[in-house]
């Protein structure tokens, strides 16, 4: 019944993405304009860390004892990932009845998919209380669905860097501008660490809008330890262990969590323990995730490694690099990639060519803009790596497992929640 109601959804645009704000604000005043009767909420937009970074607050303000309802996207294996209200994945029953009520209340009219849902969500928890509300943006900011907030608590910038040009520009500062568009009147931001023409477009926005700017290196700082990392911000020295999701960058997306987290006073005031023990419990499939059951791995012999990744853009390239350079130097590496059309495919590929043995190209099963195995592959030939088209990813781990040590599936997270739905 889900997936037929999704299906419908779909038809209701003839784009899957048409940037405005006009749709989905009609279909919240028909729905009496649930979005004006949340919880306190966090915004968060950017290029990269955004789903990890709303991880660790979510963990963080639960390790406090607060319910918390969070919006993101695009979901792995099933829709009811993108909407958790008071900390769980939304049931079925209530997912078929939001649904169903937005259809009916938008009675035909042209509106995207992720608009009609993104009100779907802020009717869910509209109808539940609870302290904190998360919401990540879809695409870009400005004209996203999730920028109908009058008045967040506070805005979130995670790294800026190319993706989505068709839709957002194509320069960081083009893209950043289109980012900054979440920040609002007297809120503060708090922006991850950018480059400095992303830093200028949102230092300008916010200086316009009167939103104090805080802003990583300058504001707080984070600095890797041996059993962790140090925050420091204001008056705050707290020693932290290693955030549960690995690499570098995740110490980067935690430390944003955690500054945003101490800039909630009056609703979230989280002690040091509380931090830790949230940043211990967070959870977020398909980064860097190991894979030790189900049949993808039991096609591996004794010993070998089985990794999962959903990074898609020259950035994340560039962060799973320099966590295979720290962490995986002790072992030969071997991937296999799938990857959408829309990406830059030899972007993507090129930090990683240097570390990775062999590659095995698959498309992207059911999806209607992945490459073709063969186009995988040659982008990635074109950075000098050695790869071969396989028929499916179960195809390119039996190929590659005799001789190898580690291998890691990457590209896409729509290519990872197919991984993840096949393999239990």
């Amino acid at each position: 019944m889900i997936d037929a109601v999704l299906e419908r959804l779909k038809g209701l645009h003839p784009k899957v993405i048409d940037l405005a704000l006009d749709r989905v604000l009609g279909l919240l005043a028909e729905l009496d304009h649930p979005e004006r009767h949340l919880p306190p909420v966090i915004h968060v937009a950017g290029t990269n860390g955004k789903g990890s970074t709303l991880a660790y607050l979510r963990a963080i303000a639960e390790a406090a004892g607060k319910d918390v309802h969070v919006y993101t996207s695009p979901h792995l294996v099933r829709f009811a990932e993108r909407i958790r209200v008071a900390g769980r994945i939304i049931d079925d029953e209530a997912l078929l009845s939001l649904l169903t009520e937005c259809e009916r209340r938008n009675a035909g009219r042209p509106i995207t998919f992720f608009e009609i849902t993104t009100a779907a969500a802020f009717l869910a928890f509209a109808r539940r209380s609870a302290d904190l509300c998360l919401l990540e943006t879809g695409l870009g900011g400005r004209y996203d669905a999730t920028n109908v907030i009058d008045r967040p608590v506070l805005t979130l910038l995670t790294p800026i860097s190319l993706d989505h040009q068709a839709f957002l520009g194509n320069t960081v500062a083009a893209i950043a501008s289109e980012k900054a568009g979440i920040l609002k009147p007297g809120v503060p931001c708090l922006s991850a660490r950018q480059e400095p023409e992303a830093l200028a477009v949102i230092a300008e926005r916010a200086a316009a809008l009167g939103a104090p700017l805080l802003v990583e290196d300058r504001d707080w700082r984070v600095s890797t330890a041996a059993d962790g990392f140090h925050f420091t911000m204001g008056g705050h020295e707290i020693a932290l262990p290693s955030p549960a999701l690995p690499g570098a960058h995740q110490i980067h997306n935690a430390g944003l969590a955690v500054a945003a987290a101490l800039s909630l006073s009056g609703h979230l005031e989280p002690s040091p323990t509380v931090l830790a023990r949230g940043l211990c419990r967070t959870e977020w499939p398909a980064r860097l995730q190991r894979l030790t059951s189900g049949p993808l791995p039991a096609l591996l012999p004794d010993g070998v490694e089985l990794w999962l990744d959903g990074g898609h853009n020259p950035s994340a390239g560039q962060a799973l690099a320099s966590f295979i350079k720290a962490r995986w130097n002790d072992r030969p590496l071997d991937i296999v990639a799938g990857m959408l059309d829309t990406k830059d495919s030899q972007g993507f590929f090129a930090p990683l060519a240097p570390l990775v043995r062999r590659m095995r190209g698959v498309s992207i099963p059911g999806e209607v803009h992945s490459r073709t195995a063969d186009g995988v592959c040659a982008a990635a030939r074109a950075e000098g790596l050695d790869a071969v088209a396989a028929p499916s990813v179960a195809a390119a781990i039996a190929d590659l497992a005799p001789a190898s040590a580690r291998i890691l599936i990457c590209g896409s997270l729509y290519l990872a929640g197919t991984i993840l739905a096949a393999n239990g």
